[in-house]
């Protein structure tokens, strides 16, 4: 059987913040674009860099999400599929676009609110910021919980199991 792919992931920074809208029925679409560098060395021994830009889109919750998370600056990989729109513009002329409609993104910086990166020599975030501390907490909250809710006097006999 002939199968076919159509897959691309990209590695890149936002050059633009998202732009979230919603169609008619209320479907999230967000829209941003990523710039990917390539550098090589030419025989001569010139070093050379080129940059492209790509048009990406995100539906449902996705977008939702990029809207939330993702600011101009920020290193994201998004992987998805290829698809190329056609359409008449205003002033008649046919207008044509490829674009990635995103299936998955992931942060790949430390950014929060378009803050830059606070470099390794600084000092560390106080305890309430890190994300380990707020997870243990949860867990001993989880954990007290599951105390209080838990029967202290009685003996559970190993037939009450039901595995």
């Amino acid at each position: 059987m002939a199968r076919s792919l159509n897959r691309v992931q990209l590695i890149g920074n936002l050059t633009r913040d998202p732009e979230l809208r919603y169609t008619p029925s209320g479907t999230a679409v967000c829209s941003f674009s990523i710039a990917t560098n390539r550098n090589w060395t030419t025989d001569s021994g010139e070093k050379k860099e080129e940059v492209e830009f790509h048009r990406i889109v995100a539906w449902n919750k996705l977008a939702e999400l990029c809207s939330q998370f993702l600011v101009k600056g920020r290193k994201v990989y998004v992987e998805g599929r290829l698809t190329t729109r056609n359409w008449t513009a205003q002033d008649g002329t046919q207008k044509q676009t490829t674009e990635i409609i995103i299936s998955d993104m992931i942060l790949l910086d430390s950014r929060r609110n378009g803050e830059e990166q606070v470099s390794e020599s600084s000092e560390e975030a106080p305890e309430e910021e890190k994300p380990e501390t707020k997870k243990k907490e949860k867990e001993k909250t989880k954990s007290k919980k599951e105390e209080e809710e838990a029967p202290q006097d009685e003996d559970i006999a190993p037939d009450d199991i039901p595995f």
